[in-house]
């Protein structure tokens, strides 16, 4: 009988009433919950939870009961405030059904237009915080009610409306734009807040940002600090603060404003300091930490090309309040921009796996810093240049000083793990064919660094070693006996045309002619293959680590989630993803911006793990200044190209098998191919709407594909007879077509 009564409560659950998409988002964030804690209790992914709060989705059994469950009891908790709608009511017809709870907290935004903004004049006490708010158009009296209740619920202004758990300290959010406004000064904050700027100079505008604006954004890992307040000024703002709006030429090439600018006296005066690299676009102020307690703001200049528009698009152009909220969302998901794109990605990995960490002194019982890094960090302590392995290292650095000049070193000198650009002419067959198709791998940089181990030390130097696919290093080894007309694609070994193929193990796809230095994966690829691998010598690095992880999950969950708001789920069907593709970013340009900027974090981060000299005086075989960062770590960053591109041949390979088509083209991530039909569905192998396995995948997800661009086969074969170019890279141009006598260096 208890076996029937089972039977029947699993009925029952399956339909449980569940309340309206809005209430729900109340009551996780009354309980302080996150998007990841729910979907992790209920074993789904962020983007599934995201897409119930907005009512894009509805719960299927088994997940529906136990997300009903959760949701009852928080309602418990947490009773709906009077006048909101009820599990089986609608919202009053002509209003806008979000009541001050539902409004979007900071961290999350949708493809909804930003809520218009409200002022806030901060007082002494911030529960007396008086809040006005801009007249409202006409309208009927129940929407106007509505309309208020949401802005109010989306500025978080008083401390009452904090949610339980979140930290007071920054409960305006991670960021500010400063902007005047009929000679006031209004500091724009996320989620629709502004407050009014009673600072009449930059050292009283700091002062205020520590003591009054509550900005800032928790530590994203326990050994970890919270992140210091960043103030984005306007033209008008830098104006009034009296800053230039531009830099000169001169400037704009040392990066900063000279030492002897007024407003650097100003800040000298009242006892603040710059860090080396002065008063630029991206400059932080600060005082000496007393104790536990850190002085510091940033400041971001946009009109000094902060916001750098190859990453950031327009976002420097807009006005305060959406530049806010653009930044405020990359700030949620990402963190508190640091610099630029590429600075922010590094800082991420420090920030996700802090050098050191706090222990208390048990004499004096004050915190002090550990002597020992913190397990799975880098440490805090750079590694000695004239450690690094040659092999690993790019040409000027020290520990080549005693190379004679001008050498050129080769592969058996030099490892060399970058990004495929490769291309090859047409067979007869492709040119019978009508359309070009790319397609491209989304975040594939990303994807090879998710479970990647890397070395956490310095190399060891092993002579003639027995090879470990598992050991992080750099490997001299021979593998041009690798012959891809015959190889292993799981455990059997198939033919196919190898001439038709990039070589796996060099950037330009052409076949390895002696012993050169490989990454780990790409050595490991080889054995995967069927050939026997025998290296000669090898730095490996035997302390190592999933370093990358922690800094995959974030970007990939922040590009989730902003892609999910622009209307581009994990679950859609290929049909679907390829339609949801179709202009997303015009849906709102806004999060367009974020996703780019995401994107260039990735890409960013892990080029800056290799920073090259910049200038300032630097000679060939002298030190420079990244060289002094302990994430200056040029064997991380080959390894995780190294695994992109052996994850990307792998799928090439996996496809020639199951379809005989092989690539015309391959450009980093993208990869063309001739087919009868302008949609990748012409030419993926889908077989009732699942893809070949280890192959090519529609998705939104990192590692899997999208439709980069279709071109006609006669427009291929045009640009290349025009360029006398058998060979020329057509992935390059295959977006929009269009290829300039400039691309090809005439």
């Amino acid at each position: 009988m208890s076996e029937l009564f089972d039977a029947v409560d699993a009925l029952l659950a399956s339909r449980a009433t569940l309340p309206p998409p809005a209430e729900r988002k109340r009551l996780r964030q009354a309980h302080a919950l996150t998007v990841d804690e729910v979907a992790l209790a209920l074993k789904v992914r962020r983007a599934t939870v995201t897409s119930w709060e907005s009512g894009r989705t509805e719960p299927r059994p088994p997940e529906r009961d136990a997300y009903a469950r959760l949701l009852d009891g928080l309602a418990q908790l947490y009773p709906a405030p009077a006048g909101n709608p009820g599990p089986d009511e609608d919202p009053v017809a002509g209003a806008v059904p979000a009541p001050a709870e539902d409004a979007p907290a900071p961290e999350m935004f949708t493809g909804a237009p930003a809520p218009a903004q409200a002022r806030v004049t901060v007082t002494e006490n911030p529960s007396e915080a008086d809040v006005t708010t801009a007249p409202e158009p006409t309208a009927p009296p129940a929407a106007r009610t509505s309309s208020m209740s949401r802005r109010l619920g989306a500025k978080k202004a008083a401390p009452a409306a904090t949610p339980a758990g979140a930290d007071p300290r920054f409960e305006n959010g991670p960021l500010a734009v400063i902007d005047v406004e009929d000679g006031k000064v209004l500091a724009y904050c996320t989620g629709g807040l502004v407050l009014d700027v009673p600072a009449k100079s930059l050292p009283s505008l700091v002062d205020w940002t520590l003591k009054e604006a509550k900005l800032g954004q928790p530590k994203l890992s326990g050994p970890g600090r919270p992140a210091d307040p960043l103030l984005v000024l306007t033209a008008a703002a830098c104006e009034r603060y009296g800053l230039p709006v531009t830099l000169t030429e001169e400037e704009k090439v040392s990066g900063r404003i000279p030492e002897g600018h007024k407003v650097i006296k100003q800040l000298t005066r009242a006892e603040w300091q710059l860090t080396k690299r002065g008063f630029g676009p991206w400059a932080r102020i600060y005082r000496p930490a007393k104790g536990s307690e850190r002085q510091c703001v940033q400041l971001c200049i946009p009109s000094w090309n902060a916001l750098d528009s190859r990453f950031w698009g327009n976002a420097g152009q807009l006005p305060p309040a959406e530049l806010a909220r653009v930044l405020g969302v990359y700030a949620s998901r990402v963190m508190t921009p640091r610099g630029s794109t590429a600075v922010t990605g590094l800082e991420l990995m420090t920030a996700l796996h802090p050098p050191t960490y706090a222990v208390r002194d048990e004499e004096t019982g004050v915190l002090r810093q550990a002597e020992t890094k913190t397990p799975g960090s880098l440490g805090k302590d750079p590694i000695d240049p004239m450690n690094f392995p040659p092999c690993e290292v790019p040409d000027g650095h020290p520990v080549l000083k005693d190379l004679p000049r001008f050498h050129v070193r080769g592969p058996g000198e030099k490892l060399f793990e970058e990004a495929y650009d490769w291309a090859r002419p047409m067979t007869d067959a492709e040119c019978t064919l009508r359309h070009l198709v790319g397609i491209d791998v989304n975040m594939a940089f990303a994807a090879g660094a998710n479970g990647l181990p890397v070395g956490l030390c310095e190399a060891t130097h092993v002579k003639n070693p027995v090879f470990d696919p598992k050991l992080p290093g750099s490997w001299l080894v021979d593998l041009s006996h690798v012959d891809l007309s015959r190889v292993k694609v799981g455990k059997e070994w198939v033919e196919l045309d190898g001439s038709l193929l990039p070589s796996p193990f060099t950037p330009k796809g052409e076949r390895p002619t002696g012993p050169a230095w490989y990454a780990t994966p790409t050595v490991a690829y080889a054995a995967e293959l069927g050939y026997e691998v025998r290296p000669i010598e090898a730095w490996v690095r035997y302390d190592n680590g999933r370093y990358l992880d922690g800094w995959y999950t974030r970007l990939r969950d922040a590009y989730l989630a902003t892609m999910a708001d622009l209307g581009v789920h994990a679950d859609l069907s290929p049909q679907d993803f390829l339609a949801a593709m179709d202009g997303y970013k015009d849906r709102d340009p806004e999060l367009g911006l974020v996703v780019s900027a995401i994107k260039a974090t990735v890409k960013g981060g892990l080029g800056k793990l290799r920073e090259r000299p910049r200038a300032e005086g630097w000679r060939p075989g002298e030190p420079w200044r990244a060289l002094a960062r302990p994430t200056w770590r040029p064997d991380i960053r080959a390894a995780v190209i190294s695994r992109t591109r052996i994850n990307l041949h792998r799928k090439i390979v996996k496809h020639a098998s199951f379809t005989g088509q092989y690539p015309i083209a391959v450009l980093s991530d993208c990869v063309v191919y001739a087919a009868n039909g302008p949609s990748p569905l012409d030419f993926l192998p889908y077989r009732e709407g699942k893809p070949l396995p280890g192959g090519f995948k529609l998705g939104v997800n990192p590692g899997l594909v999208k439709w980069e661009g279709t071109q006609d086969v006669l427009w291929g074969e045009e640009v290349r007879e025009r360029f006398n170019a058998p060979e020329l890279n057509l992935a390059r141009y295959i977006k929009d077509g269009t290829v300039t006598d400039a691309d090809n260096g005439e």
